[in-house]
């Protein structure tokens, strides 16, 4: 009871009002508050963190459920381009990319093209992410970020 509670009020602090079982349904084994104190460390005083904290702490578990759908639809249509052959750096991938971004900035914060291309160097370079990217399809992490960093160079001419 007690390790619930503080689980409560670590996702409060977080900005997530969601209860204990819907988080389960919305992340599974995934707990946001694991990585809030890195994440504030890291990111806390820019406004996109700002503006993040702000739009998820407004969110219900019945905002949430489309929201992840959308990001594994995503995940599932890069597994597919790379498993089909498409070059990650093809207007192919691009789009999905480019919706990858779009989506981010629909519920998270304003995702520029640079920015982006900072998370797409960061599915690589930092173990976590390349993680669930590999658990998908091997070589997936490499693949988003090749996309992400040739959809940013695309945008920005």
């Amino acid at each position: 009871m007690v390790a619930a509670v503080e689980k409560e009020m670590e996702a409060q602090q977080m900005g997530i009002s969601l209860t204990p079982e819907e988080r389960v349904e919305v992340f599974g084994d995934l707990l946001p508050e694991q990585y809030e104190a890195e994440v504030e460390e890291r990111w806390g005083d820019t406004e996109a963190w700002t503006a993040s904290r702000r739009r998820t702490a407004a969110m219900s578990k019945e905002d949430w459920l489309p929201v992840t759908a959308e990001g594994a639809d995503l995940e599932r249509r890069f597994a597919a381009a790379l498993r089909d052959g498409v070059a990650p750096d093809s207007p192919a991938a691009m789009d999905v990319a480019e919706e990858h971004r779009q989506q981010i900035s629909r519920n998270f914060y304003d995702c520029t093209p640079d920015m982006h291309a900072g998370l797409g160097r960061m599915y690589v370079e930092d173990e976590r992410f390349t993680a669930h990217y590999e658990q998908i399809a091997p070589g997936l992490a490499h693949y988003v970020c090749t996309a992400v960093q040739a959809n940013a160079g695309r945008q920005r001419a």
